[in-house]
């Protein structure tokens, strides 16, 4: 099998991560795929975000997860060592198509080079609150800036997860042949 199309099919997110930290030129590695992801009229509105000191993760995740479960069990973002915030101008039209765009690179690279991710949402809320607008200006980024997505990105102390089932009429053709 092509080892693109491999990738593809194989990844699956991971919800269970050890203290490993990722090497930086693997991580590197990584974050030049997001910036090579396509984006409307090539405008490039994306930015990520590198976060890898503990406590500043910790921080977003309480934010993150009081828009679902304030249970402090929770860990939504599964202890993972990195963080990558993958926030968009939202003064370009395509702002979430590109962000998103960015995450989907961001996966499937980590995944090629043996390191596990998951893309975790609420990253709009997140940077909407005052600590997110802090975080936004303490990077060099004004208000147009709006959260896509986040990714942990690390290696899994758990089992690769096994595929979903593909539903039914998942590829529909106009016309049949």
């Amino acid at each position: 099998m092509n080892e693109v199309i491999k990738v593809l099919c194989e990844r699956r997110s991971t919800r269970s991560y050890s203290e490993e930290q990722i090497p930086l030129n693997i991580l590197n590695e990584i974050l030049k795929c997001g910036t090579y992801a396509p984006s409307g009229m090539g405008k490039q509105s994306a930015v990520i975000v590198v976060i890898r000191n503990k406590k500043i993760i910790e921080d977003i995740e309480k934010i993150n997860r009081s828009f679902i479960n304030n249970n402090e069990n929770f860990h939504p973002f599964y202890k993972a060592p990195t963080l990558l915030v993958v926030l968009a101008d939202k003064n370009i039209n395509t702002y979430i198509e590109d962000g998103s765009a960015v995450i989907i690179n961001i996966l499937n690279a980590a995944y090629s080079l043996g390191v596990n991710s998951c893309w975790i949402h609420r990253a709009r809320e997140t940077f909407e609150t005052k600590y997110g607008k802090e975080l936004l200006k303490k990077w060099g980024l004004n208000e147009n800036y709006i959260g896509i997505g986040n990714v942990v990105l690390g290696y899994r102390n758990v089992e690769m997860p096994k595929p979903s089932k593909r539903k039914e009429n998942y590829i529909i053709f106009d016309e049949k042949e």
